[in-house]
């Protein structure tokens, strides 16, 4: 029986909460997870919380403390599970534009590297699960930048007169000659590795890339984790930087439970070397200005913010998915969350564990 669902990045945001969706619906997990996070951005990122959560919480939960690039431990793993797996999230990764450019053989042997490990364990020892896989907008680079984008009181909006206007960016956007940043180009080669796998292979692969994935679960930080990140600082009296484009930079932003319904409908009816725009598009989307100010509101604390006209390289001024292409493949998928919705639950789900920390 294939009911074990393996998760890397178990205890991250979008790890936990497939593992809780899919042991919900009566699957065993099995956990990858060895706190990179807390390597990556220090202390307050540790995802130690989170893990201790699933282990108390899911009682068929089983966690595995293994880098996703040590071929020797994931393909004992596997050599072990294999014929029981009937699906593999692969939600490991080095998330940061800052990060990879001060680590760059770090950044790339995680993104790129672990999900060759990944792929080629699933391909030896069960080529019939479905494997799925959280790339990233960033794939596109700074090209977004290209569209003709106006001003607003509090937000960069695209020209309404263009194609994009109305669901947003889609997958026919290139990826070719921009600038991606160091970690965009790490997310690229992996994308590209699952699309292949499931071409080449004929393996049930998918590739999800997302805008910005946010929740409760986040174990945000100054380098990753917007939403999250910006309502602890606003919760907790902590400073706040905001970087380039005058604070109206704007993303959409899907939670992520919307987004692991998503990969629930995809496991249920999976395809081959599927890509998908995902996020919260038109139906829940900010700018930075737009964010501090719902934050706000819902905390009844004023941000401590200070702002650095020197925007992160390669990022997006404006950024909306166009879902459309997965909503017609799986048209029963809805998404349940808009921003103040998120904003909401990450305050109510988060501030005393904020207040205890401080």
């Amino acid at each position: 029986m294939r009911d074990i669902v393996v998760v890397t990045g178990s205890a991250g945001l979008i790890g936990s909460e497939t593992a809780r969706l899919f042991h919900e619906r009566g699957h065993r997990i099995v956990g990858i997870d060895n706190d990179m996070r807390k390597r990556f951005f220090g202390p307050e990122a540790s995802t130690a919380w989170n893990r201790a959560e699933l282990e108390r919480e899911l009682p068929k939960y089983r966690h595995v403390d293994a880098d996703i690039r040590d071929g020797d431990a994931i393909g004992k793993l596997f050599a072990e599970i294999g014929s029981q797996v009937g699906l593999i999230v692969h939600a490991a990764a080095q998330p940061s534009h800052d990060g990879a450019a001060s680590d760059p053989i770090m950044d790339f042997t995680v993104n790129a590297n672990g999900t060759l490990v990944m792929l080629e364990s699933m391909r030896k020892h069960c080529p019939e699960a479905v494997f799925i896989f959280t790339s990233t907008n960033k794939v596109y680079g700074d090209r977004p930048n290209e569209l003709p984008l106006v001003e607003k009181d509090k937000r960069w909006e695209i020209d309404e007169k263009h194609a994009y206007f109305k669901h947003g960016i889609d997958e026919n956007m290139s990826i070719d000659q921009t600038l991606h940043s160091l970690f965009g180009a790490s997310k690229v080669a992996a994308d590209m590795l699952v699309q292949e796998y499931g071409g080449y292979f004929g393996l049930k692969t998918a590739v999800f890339r997302g805008g910005c994935l946010t929740g409760p679960s986040h174990s945000g930080t100054q380098l990753h984790g917007f939403l999250a990140y910006l309502m602890k600082c606003v919760a907790t009296g902590a400073p706040y930087k905001v970087l380039g484009y005058k604070g109206k930079q704007v993303r959409d932003n899907i939670h992520s439970r919307d987004l692991v319904e998503a990969f629930w409908h995809f496991y249920k009816a999976p395809r081959s070397g599927e890509v998908y725009n995902i996020g919260g598009g038109r139906h829940s989307n900010c700018s930075m200005i737009e964010a501090i100010d719902m934050c706000e509101a819902i905390s009844g604390r004023k941000l401590k913010w200070t702002y650095d006209e020197t925007n992160r390289k390669g990022d997006h001024i404006w950024w909306i998915s166009d879902t459309r292409r997965f909503e017609k493949h799986y048209p029963e998928w809805k998404l349940a969350y808009d921003v103040p919705a998120i904003l909401q639950e990450i305050f109510d789900q988060n501030q005393a564990r904020w207040k205890q920390a401080s």
